[in-house]
């Protein structure tokens, strides 16, 4: 909204500055930090009121778990009206691609928030059956893919870029790369649903693929850095960025809250919506694969939970003592911020290695 304010400036002035998407990007961040701060007490005294006994925890968890019953949850919507806040006051809003991530983002949110509010007031940890969550999360993936193929330049529609190898590209046709890009939102999303069951354990991991995604999306925006780097030019994707840098504002906005011990939990409405989003991205701007890297801390616990199930529905066994993984290392011992900051370290050395494929190759 604010970048119309340069059709007041045609001389170089003050509002030239708002043509500059690093600019704005960090605009986005401070507005969505800013409105965290200020925010986020009376919107956990409001949920604590109307939650009454908060999340339920699951009974056959980790005994360190039972200390958080009580905590409120639907923490997400914090973060949610930040990024949303943020984006639409400083992003261009005849950005196709911001409206694609903003639709994948608050769709998978409410899915979160029904979620959640099932759960809370029947107190029980069911809530929104798996089937019907997943079968809205495929629509809305399926109308978000279509989406950015219709964007995408035609030399680049339904075609998988491969990181490293250069000038490679797959053409898997509408046949194969809807449903391609669909398993990637989706289960982008799912993935941090289950890896948001520690304090700050989720929150941080995707602020750090959103900021590596962010540099990503305005690097493959831009004709002379994709030149520079031999990477796919992908015109428009530049203004992630603002998103980006709003969700990372948003997020420790809402980690100053959810830091150890936890006032606030995101729930479903902030975990859905937040991996949907960067699986969005990531179809947006052609990077599929580097999410699978840049998030890898998500792969690696949702396939703890599917190796978990298989091994254990055909030998009776488990391989981990609880899934998903962190779970494991609470069951030998670690504390909790110990398990928390060591996935942090690791998301950190898994973005480097994600950034690094712009220029390998």
């Amino acid at each position: 909204m604010l970048y119309w304010l340069t059709l007041l400036s045609d001389d170089g002035g003050f509002f030239n500055l708002f043509r500059y998407i690093t600019f704005r990007a960090g605009g986005a961040f401070f507005t969505a930090l800013i409105f965290g701060f200020v925010f986020g007490r009376p919107l956990i005294n409001v949920l604590r009121k109307r939650q009454g006994k908060g999340q339920p925890i699951r009974d056959d968890g980790p005994e360190g778990h039972f200390v958080k019953a009580g905590t409120p949850t639907m923490g997400g919507l914090l973060i949610l009206t930040a990024l949303l806040t943020s984006t639409l006051l400083w992003a261009r809003l005849d950005n196709p691609y911001i409206w694609m991530i903003l639709f994948v983002t608050l769709s998978f949110g409410a899915i979160g928030f029904a979620d959640d509010y099932a759960k809370v007031s029947k107190q029980n940890t069911a809530g929104v059956p798996g089937k019907v969550r997943l079968l809205l999360g495929f629509v809305i993936a399926a109308i978000a893919a279509f989406w950015a193929v219709y964007f995408h330049p035609e030399p680049l529609q339904n075609q998988l870029a491969l990181p490293v190898f250069k000038d490679v590209l797959i053409n898997l046709g509408y046949l194969f790369f809807i449903p391609f890009a669909m398993i990637v939102i989706v289960g982008s999303a799912n993935a941090v649903n289950l890896t948001d069951g520690l304090d700050g354990l989720a929150i941080m991991p995707v602020m750090i693929a959103s900021a590596t995604l962010g540099i990503i999306a305005y690097a493959v925006g831009r004709v002379d850095f994709t030149e520079y780097l031999d990477v796919h030019y992908v015109p428009g994707t530049g203004e992630i960025l603002i998103f980006a840098a709003g969700l990372i504002g948003g997020g420790l906005g809402f980690l100053w809250y959810n830091a150890p011990p936890a006032a606030v939990f995101m729930g479903d409405t902030g975990s859905l919506a937040l991996g949907g989003a960067l699986g969005a991205i990531a179809v947006a701007t052609k990077h599929e694969i580097v999410l699978a890297i840049v998030g890898g801390i998500f792969v690696v616990e949702a396939l703890s939970v599917i190796i978990q199930v298989l091994y254990f529905k055909r030998t009776g066994k488990r391989v981990f003592l609880m899934a998903p993984i962190h779970h494991h290392y609470e069951k030998k011992g670690w504390a909790e911020p110990q398990i928390v900051i060591r996935f942090w370290i690791i998301s950190l050395i898994l973005a480097m290695i994600g950034l690094a494929t712009l220029k390998v190759r």
